[in-house]
C-alpha cells in the first residue's frame, strides 16, 4: 500500500509541481492550501508523513501552528518543514515545535526525496528491537540512531535529520577523518561542499549554545571532518 504524504503549500505552482514529483515516486499525495483545510483533513485521517510550509496565506506562521497541532495528534508521524525562510531562528522554532527536519525550497528534488525516505526508514526502525550498534557514546556525547536523538552532557541537542546523520558519521568512529563524500553517503544527500560546510557550522553552533567550550567537530583541511576524542 503506498505511503500517504500531506503537502501543505499555498503556492499553486509549487504545490502542483511537488504533487507530480512525489506521485511519480509512488506516494499518494493529499495537498492543502491553508491551515484550516489541513487541520480538518488531519482530524479525520492522519497521513504517513507531512510536508508543511511555514507561511500559509495570511498566516505568516500558520505552518508552525499546524505542526504543533499535528504533533499533538501523533508523536511519531514524520513532519518536514519546507520553506523559503532560511535562518537559525525559524529552524530552531520548527524543531522545538516537533518537526523532524527543516528544508529550504532551494534544495534539489533528490535531496527532498532522500529526506522523506530517511524519515520513513526511521519509523520502520522504531518498531524493531534496539541493537547496541544503534547507540554512540563518546565522552559527553550520546546518540541513538534508531530514535535520532542526541544528547550532550545529558542535555538534548536539536538537530535536523541531515545534521543528525552527518554528525553520526563523524562521531561513530571518533578520531577518524570522514570525507565530504562519506558524509553525503551517510546522510543520503548530494550537495556541494559549501552546503556541507554550512551544515557543519550549524551543528557546531547548536553544541556551542549548550557548551561554550565545545570543540569536538574538527575540520581537517583538504580531507574532511573528524570527531576529536575528549580527554
Amino acid at each position: 500500500m503506498p505511503k500517504t504524504i500531506a503537502l501543505v503549500e499555498d503556492d499553486l505552482a509549487l504545490r502542483e509541481n511537488y504533487i507530480a514529483a512525489l506521485s511519480k515516486q509512488g506516494y499518494l499525495v493529499r495537498a492543502f492550501e491553508t491551515r484550516p483545510q489541513a487541520e480538518q483533513a488531519f482530524s479525520e485521517q492522519l497521513p504517513d508523513l507531512a510536508i508543511i510550509d511555514i507561511g500559509l496565506k495570511e498566516e505568516i506562521d500558520g505552518g508552525f501552528m499546524l505542526c504543533q497541532q499535528l504533533r499533538a495528534l501523533s508523536k511519531t508521524l514524520p513532519i518536514i518543514f519546507f520553506t523559503a525562510r532560511d535562518n537559525d531562528y525559524d529552524t530552531i522554532c520548527g524543531l522545538r515545535m516537533g518537526a523532524d527536519d527543516y528544508l529550504t525550497k532551494d534544495i534539489s528534488l533528490p535531496h527532498l526525496l532522500a529526506r522523506i525516505a530517511a524519515l520513513f526508514r526511521r519509523n520502520d526502525l522504531l518498531s524493531q528491537p534496539q541493537q547496541p550498534s544503534d547507540v554512540v557514546q563518546t565522552g559527553k556525547l550520546a546518540m541513538d540512531a534508531k530514535r535520532m536523538t542526541v544528547r550532550w552532557d545529558d542535555s538534548p541537542v536539536e538537530l535536523t535529520v541531515t545534521e543528525f546523520w552527518m554528525l553520526y558519521a563523524i562521531a561513530k568512529h571518533a578520531g577518524h577523518v570522514k570525507s565530504r563524500q562519506q558524509l553525503m553517503d551517510e546522510s543520503k544527500m548530494v550537495v556541494d561542499d559549501t552546503t556541507i560546510t554550512s551544515h557543519v557550522k550549524r551543528i557546531r553552533k547548536k553544541f556551542l549554545q549548550l557548551d561554550a567550550a565545545f570543540d569536538c567537530v574538527e575540520t581537517v583541511y583538504g580531507m574532511g571532518y573528524r570527531w576529536k576524542s575528549q580527554q
